[in-house]
């Protein structure tokens, strides 16, 4: 949860704002947990939305008493004689704790559907763990089938959900949750994983109808031309929970979910949804889960998801060209840009106050993303791939510890790089590498993780023409960024360093042939210019700090 109120951004399309750590309620059309909260444990409201200590404890208090409706015995261990209860015991607790409507019992189906999407993400941080920002919350593995009925998890799970406001209803068509992997599969003609999957009406299977006509108009008085990105300042759950509001007067056509990119849409394309002001006759807003001061909100996964359905509205609206995606740098303010620029954010329209997606969206991977032949992205290259090392069966040529190299700073000598088989992109298992401080000196991190020792006769022989050399690298800590160095025949070349957005997988590579992407390092010259080269190491960088953070990389390979 981000910060207390006082210190967020102004409250996204006037949706309630939640206080303190914990992002309590405090009504403006939701519910009014702070009061409630304050009632329990007998202090003010004040001190509730003010205090953190206090803050976390009126949580505990709501979520206690949510809990004790289902579980009367919960606050008494001899009662329940040892058996604690499972976070898949308090789903049904954690749905009405959620705060979205000012009675946990109002609602229907669609209100049910943001609750549970909730406990979702709840109960998902705690299957995934956490390790961010001084947060570190281990894994615990989910059984998902005992938190959510199976229509529920197919739902929570889907990567393209139906709603059906006016009918109060959610369909959801064409797919199955495999019983053995807990993941969804495709029942349909054609895999949801493509665009040719999801082309159809709209996006997806879904035909919209229109919900409380205090939120959006139905029609159009000015042909699509332009896309909005938006960040939500909220959860996803939320922002569904106040589109559906009908004194929220806002809405977006589409809502994405940061955790794994599942997209809903709110409003049909064909009408005019309210996010954008005065430029809202011609936009598409779509609605990305975040704060736009933690980058870690904006995941592979959601990039990806958005990107899809960018390229969908591309090839529906002739007016919108991928090449005019927005590709510059990010940033904090407000900054308008000129018409001809059709893809972009809230804040480069003209006429806003508002500074989404900020200074933490990567345009540049956005852009690449949305126009795929353009290089960059974080999908592997197409071509013939040589798999380097994939740490199957062993950690492969990555043999020695973080701290072995002499070039190392920053860590610990305890930093460690094993095989692991609970986090990994493909296949069964990944490399672990748990990065510890060196209390004994505040050098920020740089981490020379050695391929084959660092010796070039231990390493295979990599084809400079045409080659990409790449790898997929997951962290939980932010502010990580990665490099490589590849041993050429006049000494080593290290490649530029690329950020990695925390908790979620992201694929890297250089192309061993553009001079632009290396800088002489050891003896080298800045170039890569003999005809076979090796992998000398992965880098590893980021600030000092105190805590442990672990990288995963996996499936690291050359690409022609």
């Amino acid at each position: 949860m981000q910060p207390a109120h006082d210190h967020q951004e102004e409250a996204h399309h006037r949706m309630p704002a939640a206080w303190g750590v914990m992002g309590l309620y405090h009504g403006q059309g939701f519910a009014d947990q702070v009061s409630e909260g304050a009632r329990l444990l007998g202090v003010s409201a004040e001190q509730v939305r003010n205090d953190p200590l206090t803050n976390i404890l009126a949580a505990a208090a709501l979520l206690d008493a949510q809990i004790r409706r289902d579980h009367p015995l919960a606050g008494n261990p001899r009662a329940l004689k040892g058996q604690a209860l499972t976070p898949e015991a308090i789903r049904p607790a954690l749905a009405r704790y959620a705060g979205y409507s000012a009675s946990p019992l109002a609602g229907g189906e669609v209100d049910s559907f943001a609750r549970n999407s909730f406990a979702f993400d709840v109960l998902l941080a705690q299957d995934r763990g956490v390790d961010d920002r001084g947060i570190k919350v281990p894994e615990r593995a989910i059984a998902w089938e005992q938190a959510f009925d199976a229509r529920q998890l197919v739902t929570m799970r889907a990567p393209m959900v139906r709603l059906d406001v006016a009918a109060d209803r959610i369909e959801i068509d064409g797919f199955a949750v495999d019983p053995v992997t807990e993941t969804l599969t495709w029942q349909g003609s054609a895999s949801p994983a493509t665009d040719a999957g999801i082309a159809s009406t709209d996006y997806g299977p879904a035909i919209w109808n229109p919900a409380h006509s205090s939120n959006y108009t139905a029609s159009r008085s000015t042909a699509v031309s332009a896309v909005t990105v938006h960040t939500t300042q909220g959860s996803y759950a939320g922002s569904i929970s106040w589109f559906q509001n009908s004194t929220s007067n806002v809405s977006a056509h589409y809502v994405i979910r940061s955790s794994d990119g599942q997209v809903t849409q709110m409003v049909r394309d064909a009408h005019t949804a309210w996010h954008v002001r005065n430029q809202n006759s011609y936009t598409l807003g779509i609605e990305h889960e975040g704060w736009v001061n933690n980058s870690s909100w904006y995941t592979d996964a959601m990039y990806t998801a958005s990107a899809a359905l960018v390229r969908n509205f591309c090839a529906k609206f002739s007016a919108i060209s991928c090449a005019s995606a927005y590709k510059g740098a990010a940033s904090s303010g407000l900054v308008e840009l000129a018409s001809s620029v059709k893809i972009k954010g809230h804040q480069h329209f003209p006429g806003q106050s508002h500074t989404d997606p900020g200074i933490n969206w990567n345009w540049s991977k956005y852009y690449n993303l949305i126009n795929p032949g353009s290089g960059g992205g974080t999908t592997p290259p197409s071509g013939s791939t040589t798999y380097l090392d994939r740490f199957e069966s062993t950690v492969g040529r990555f043999n020695t510890s973080p701290s072995y190299s002499g070039s190392t700073t920053g860590i610990a000598t305890t930093s460690t790089a094993t095989r692991d088989c609970t986090t990994r992109k493909n296949g069964s298992c990944s490399l672990r590498v748990l990065l510890k401080d060196n209390t004994a000196t505040t050098a920020n991190w740089s981490v020379r993780l050695l391929s084959g020792g660092g010796s070039p006769a231990s390493n295979a022989s990599l084809s400079r023409s045409s080659g990409k050399i790449g790898f997929w690298v997951w962290t939980g800590g932010s502010g990580m960024s990665v490099r490589v160095g590849i041993d050429d025949s006049d000494g080593t070349e290290r490649s530029n360093a690329r950020s990695i957005p925390a908790n979620s997988w992201t694929y890297v590579s250089w192309s061993l042939a553009d001079a632009a992407q290396w800088s002489a390092w050891s003896g080298g010259n800045g170039a890569i210019t003999a005809a076979s080269v090796t992998l000398d190491a992965i880098w590893l960088e980021r600030a000092n700090t105190a805590y442990d953070v672990n990288v995963y990389i996996d499936d690291v390979q050359i690409v022609y």
